[in-house]
């Protein structure tokens, strides 16, 4: 019978390959995808969510959203079809600078050679399943079918407040590769939000596990998600 270390080393073996794909379709392809063709997942433009119409759902109070944490089970306290936002903040950190941009997606550069993209896409209603963390694990395999739940890891990133408010968290999933031998350490963090009808990535690439880590406490700090405010 397999050892329990034998089995955990085969699918750490199988997992380096997909990560490998998977990463690379979305830190070199860029961050968001179409869902209107599953038989060819490949990274498109989305439609940005600055551009969405506003609308107002009579009875939502969107301030109270914003107020509290989004873990995935609440994702249904969203307006429906209100897309969430993504801050610019980690433009004006400590050692990182604006990168360019291709349509909805926002690009950084960091001084020690650690690349961020993040983006917003709109129109991801083919993709929902129950609730958001199901969703979020659809959108993964949506973007290579060979991503298992789990690979995923459920974390958090800022939700809407600024730092001078209290500090409330939204609930994500990641896909984390360690630096390959002559490669880079990478993630990928994203949510979809089934009600909102939208979902939020954000994709890191960096030269050592060490610099992946400050890449990322920096996304958490500066590279909040924003609640839709209607």
């Amino acid at each position: 019978m397999p050892t329990t270390a034998g089995m955990a080393g085969r699918a750490r073996r199988r997992v380096v390959p997909v990560l490998a794909a998977a990463m690379g379709a979305l830190l070199v392809g860029g961050c968001s995808v179409d869902v209107r063709d599953p038989a060819a997942p490949q990274p498109v433009a989305s439609t940005p969510a600055a551009l969405a119409t506003p609308t107002i759902t009579p009875g939502h109070d969107a301030a109270a959203v914003a107020a509290q944490d989004l873990p995935f089970a609440a994702g249904g306290s969203l307006a429906p079809g209100m897309p969430v936002g993504i801050g610019d903040g980690l433009k004006d950190a400590p050692g990182w600078k604006p990168a360019g941009s291709v349509a909805a997606e926002a690009r950084y550069a960091k001084e020690n050679g650690c690349l961020v993209a993040a983006s917003v896409s709109t129109n991801q209603a083919a993709l929902v399943r129950g609730d958001d963390r199901e969703s979020t694990v659809a959108l993964f395999e949506y973007l290579d079918p060979s991503i298992l739940p789990g690979y995923l890891k459920t974390e958090t990133l800022q939700w809407g407040a600024g730092p001078e408010g209290p500090a409330r968290t939204v609930e994500v999933l990641a896909l984390e590769q360690a630096a390959q031998p002559a490669g880079r350490a990478t993630a990928v963090l994203a949510r979809l939000f089934g009600t909102a009808g939208s979902s939020v990535y954000i994709s890191l690439s960096c030269p050592d596990a060490a610099a992946l880590a400050g890449a990322r406490a920096d996304v958490a700090r500066f590279l909040p998600v924003v609640p839709p405010s209607a």
